[in-house]
């Protein structure tokens, strides 16, 4: 799939009708009355963006400054996240399967922090995805640890995520991991 459209999705899905319309009213130099008018989601507004040539893959300031004037630095989160997997080249990326993300996720719970600081993750990028997803433990957990794999690069292993969750006494989930 497409990460750009994935992101446009992702970002779409969690647009309320009111934002897609205050989105739409900050496009009125970019976008004839009458297209925008037909707008109604925001994948639809995304399209003729996309189609002027006001975002793209590697152009996203004009899509990022509309999700801070709508206020949704949670979705802003995602672009930035976009852009910092974009700049990275795929032999950076870690082995796909070294992803025991969903046993960690499930089960590792409030201790998340302390998990990310024993895997050394520097504190702003533990801000920065605590301020992102808040209200959604489990999520705040995946970022995190997408974030040390982006961090660490082909370094990210899983034999550290065993050893940082031995240190934090999660060793029934570094035994989980394990398995």
């Amino acid at each position: 799939v497409n990460r750009f459209l994935s992101l446009q999705l992702s970002i779409s899905s969690g647009l309320s009708a009111e934002e897609v319309t205050r989105m739409k009213f900050l496009c009125q130099d970019k976008i004839k009355k009458g297209k925008r008018e037909k707008v109604l989601v925001g994948l639809e507004l995304f399209s003729i963006l996309m189609e002027q040539q006001v975002i793209a893959p590697d152009n996203l300031e004009f899509l990022k400054e509309l999700l801070r004037h709508i206020s949704r630095s949670d979705l802003l989160a995602l672009v930035e996240q976009f852009e910092q997997g974009e700049l990275q080249a795929p032999e950076d990326q870690p082995d796909e399967h070294e992803k025991p993300f969903d046993v960690i996720r499930a089960n590792v719970g409030r201790d998340w922090k302390k998990l990310m600081r024993e895997l050394g993750l520097p504190e702003v990028k533990l801000d920065k995805v605590e301020r992102a997803y808040r209200y959604d433990l489990e999520e705040i957990v995946f970022q995190a640890l997408r974030e040390w794999q982006k961090w660490k690069g082909k370094d990210a292993k899983v034999a550290d995520l065993i050893r940082a969750l031995q240190g934090c006494n999660l060793r029934l989930v570094a035994d989980w991991v394990e398995e």
